[in-house]
């Protein structure tokens, strides 16, 4: 039957039995290995492993070694860059701290919890800074920071252009220009707007601090105190009322002094009760021109309140368009808005004062204030800011609104300055006075002659 057997079964089954005889012509490291096998069957694929085990421990040149890979071939340029990078990094050397000496075994396991190495106190403070920052800290004041802090506390830009409007009143009025009259004005109408613009934000801080627009007021950051801008409006609100009223005359003083109430005392509180704070701030912006022409004439006619129309009616694009992008600013601070509450409203009066300003625009000749020039050059930017306008209506996105808002910076100094080259002078008045005081002179002769 074993000759039946194929070779290739005989070579699996075929097992060898290591006598005395057959190890003699075995090699003495192969002995140590065939001694681990403590005189068992080795059958034909043990025995190949073996055979590894012997090769490979013997010759270590045959056994799989890694290769290390070959450095990619820089060019000199970059071996250049790497040495100057090299050179800019300054490496920072931690102090070697001294080797602890050994505590006396009578000392408690608290006292060695307590001691903390350099390192240790180091990551300690640098966690406990972040920490210390979120806290509330007393801001000191600094003399060199204190103008900057009084301009913002003033609103030094909304103040520049209410002196801008009452300068411009002041130009319009049909009176020989009087240069320290025109000085005298316009300091204390700066000073006026910076004690109202105090108050407000005086009044307005647990409400600022919720926007993002006025949340970095000097009030609300604690750059000042409540005392020291209490203090600076009073010391600007008073002499500057003082100037209009005994410097210029007692009209325009007394037009100052309601405007600072009529800021500070409605339209403030007015901001979180009720919409109509928006009419009512559009009056306090319509009062400066108005003082600009009392001072110059030392009464109130039909001029100074069509320039007071003019700017009342210029506010509510310009306003309406400002708070249509901060509706959410104007919500999580309390305030009542068109542009929150009533959004078509918003839309539709911002729009009705843009085409205001064209019929506005063409009631100056009517009053001889301008020449009939005015109305015609004025009206493509009185066109223009209509049509804006009319998209903002339409469209009511930020796109549009912010069109309007930036139209409304340049349209009214551009209008008051057509409006100042179309005005008509005294001269021209007067003339047409003369001729009109003739004309009924020789009419009442001719009467007198019929009879």
């Amino acid at each position: 039957m074993s000759a039946a057997r194929p070779p290739r079964a005989l070579a699996g089954l075929f097992v060898w039995r290591l006598k005395g005889a057959g190890t003699r012509h075995i090699p003495c490291p192969f002995l140590h290995l065939y001694r681990a096998a403590n005189d068992r069957l080795i059958t034909f694929q043990y025995f190949n492993f073996l055979k590894r085990m012997y090769v490979t421990q013997h010759n270590r040149d045959l056994s799989q070694r890694a290769k290390p890979k070959s450095d990619p071939v820089v060019s000199p340029f970059h071996e250049l860059q790497q040495l100057d990078q090299e050179k800019k990094v300054i490496h920072k050397i931690s102090p070697v701290s001294p080797a602890h000496q050994p505590w006396p075994e009578t000392s408690g396991r608290h006292e060695l919890r307590e001691v903390k190495s350099p390192a240790e106190t180091e990551a300690t403070a640098v966690r406990a800074e972040p920490r210390e920052d979120r806290q509330w800290k007393e801001m000191k004041l600094r003399l060199d920071e204190l103008p900057g802090i009084l301009a913002r506390l003033s609103k030094i830009k909304l103040t520049a252009l209410v002196v801008s409007t009452a300068s411009a009143g002041f130009a319009m009025a049909p009176v020989p220009f009087d240069l320290p009259c025109f000085l005298l004005a316009s300091l204390g109408t700066g000073l006026a707007s910076c004690a109202a613009n105090s108050i407000n934000q005086f009044f307005e801080v647990p409400f600022d601090s919720n926007m993002n627009r006025t949340k970095n007021r000097p009030l609300v950051r604690g750059q000042i105190s409540p005392l020291l801008a209490v203090c600076f409006a009073a010391s600007c609100g008073v002499p500057g009322i003082a100037l209009l009223t005994l410097g210029v005359n007692p009209l325009t003083g007394a037009l100052g002094a309601f405007n600072i109430f009529l800021y500070t005392c409605c339209y403030t509180p007015m901001k979180r009760m009720s919409i109509a704070n928006t009419w009512v701030g559009a009056v306090v912006g319509a009062i400066p021109p108005v003082m600009g022409w009392t001072a110059a004439t030392g009464t109130l006619d039909a001029g100074a309140l069509l320039l007071g129309g003019i700017l009342y009616s210029w506010q509510f694009p310009h306003f309406n368009a400002l708070s249509w992008g901060l509706r959410e600013d104007y919500s999580r601070g309390g305030y009542c808005m068109m542009s929150v509450t009533h959004p078509g409203l918003c839309r539709r009066v911002a729009l009705r004062h843009c085409l205001a300003l064209i019929g506005l625009s063409a009631v100056a000749p009517v009053l001889d204030i301008t020449t009939w020039t005015f109305p015609i050059i004025s009206l493509p930017i009185n066109l223009y800011i209509s049509y804006l306008g009319f998209r903002f209506y339409r469209d009511a996105d930020r796109s549009s609104s912010r069109k309007l808002f930036f139209c409304s910076l340049w349209h009214l100094p551009m209008l008051l300055l057509v409006m100042f080259t179309c005005k008509k002078s005294a001269l021209e008045k007067e003339d047409k006075g003369d001729l009109l005081g003739k004309g009924e002179s020789h009419g009442r002769a001719v009467e007198i002659r019929l009879p």
